[in-house]
């Protein structure tokens, strides 16, 4: 299993429907430009609804190849996933990207005595 590395590429608002259902601020969690490192679990610091949206990818991504994984008609780069999470009004692009770095083994085998 490899690592997974995850850039906040955008953060959109959607001012019509921030007047209409009285959101008064840009997403509080993420910036653009920040980083964040994960295989199985979510990092420190990331947003949890957020997660829920995108954890998905970050498994396939650090779970299967590239000859598993559809390309062509999602996305022409392999190895990358462009996602977002789901807030309507102010979601928050992400960029992940497989890393060639091997992830901490969750289960490391019992050393035979």
């Amino acid at each position: 299993m490899k690592k997974c590395k995850i850039e906040v590429i955008k953060t959109t608002w959607d001012e019509e429907l921030a007047k209409e259902y009285g959101v008064t601020c840009k997403c509080p969690a993420h910036k653009v430009g920040e980083v964040f490192y994960a295989d199985f679990a979510k990092p420190e610091g990331f947003c949890d609804e957020a997660w829920k949206a995108i954890y998905q990818y970050v498994f396939a991504l650090c779970h299967m190849d590239d000859k598993t994984l559809l390309y062509g008609d999602w996305i022409q780069t392999p190895g990358v996933s462009i996602n977002c999470c789901n807030d309507g009004i102010r979601p928050v692009v992400f960029k992940i990207t497989r890393l060639d770095e091997e992830a901490e083994n969750l289960f490391p085998k019992e050393e035979k005595q």
